[in-house]
């Protein structure tokens, strides 16, 4: 390990000041770290450090899932460094949220781009409802259960509640697979054909089912029922 702290690295390569010059787009991720732990331990700098974290849990996205106290037991952090990346984290899914949310929500790609970072990051499957106008722009996301999805703690009265007290033209159900594989279940499968036949009823656009797993080469990181022509 080098013993060179930051400031002790050329003007041109210290984080806070290339981002400063450059843009965030310019610094790696293990920089952009640094930044938020601002020194690293003996013998080792922040940016160093910040790369041993990134080593250690594999990518940014699993960094993310990880919880404060987690985070905070990481040898060179600290629960106030802990503190902060969180909070790094949870704006970035904010700005993602209020980004995406302005355009219409009835394509499975915006749909995950404004729910996919955070919901990857859950341990537990959460089943929500992106309630819509008559124009498919948001009016509010409610989640309905947290936990394992099956058709005792899904059921479509469940689901639907909330589209009627809001008066919602129509809902995309969104729920994650933690094991990051976004192949619907068959349980997935019976609760969206019983759920579409529920809206029916109650006069209720049910646009798409997406489910959000994990970033992999050579499939996408969610499955939607409507691309894959399954929302008749």
């Amino acid at each position: 390990m080098s013993s060179f702290t930051i400031q002790e690295l050329p003007e041109g390569d210290r984080p806070r000041e290339k981002l400063a010059r450059l843009g965030a787009a310019a610094l790696s991720e293990a920089e952009l770290i640094a930044i938020l732990l601002r020194v690293g331990m003996k013998g080792v700098n922040a940016v160093e450090l910040a790369r041993l974290i990134l080593v250690k849990y594999g990518s940014l996205a699993a960094l993310a899932r990880c919880s404060v106290a987690e985070i905070a037991k990481i040898k060179g952090v600290g629960l106030a460094k802990a503190v902060q990346l969180a909070a790094a984290f949870g704006l970035g899914q904010r700005l993602a949220f209020e980004t995406i949310a302005a355009q219409p929500m009835d394509r499975p790609e915006l749909i995950h781009a404004m729910l996919g970072a955070e919901m990857r990051t859950l341990e537990r499957e959460s089943l929500r409802a992106v309630l819509l106008d008559t124009k498919h722009h948001l009016i509010r996301v409610e989640e309905i259960s947290l936990g394992s999805l099956n058709e005792t703690t899904a059921h479509p009265r469940e689901i639907l509640r909330p589209a009627l007290i809001h008066a919602a033209y129509a809902f995309v159900l969104v729920h994650n697979h933690p094991s990051g594989d976004p192949t619907p279940s068959e349980a997935d499968r019976r609760l969206t054909r019983k759920l579409i036949d529920a809206a029916k009823l109650m006069q209720i656009n049910m646009v798409d089912h997406v489910i959000i797993g994990a970033p992999m080469p050579g499939r996408l990181p969610y499955f939607s029922f409507l691309e894959a022509g399954m929302m008749q």
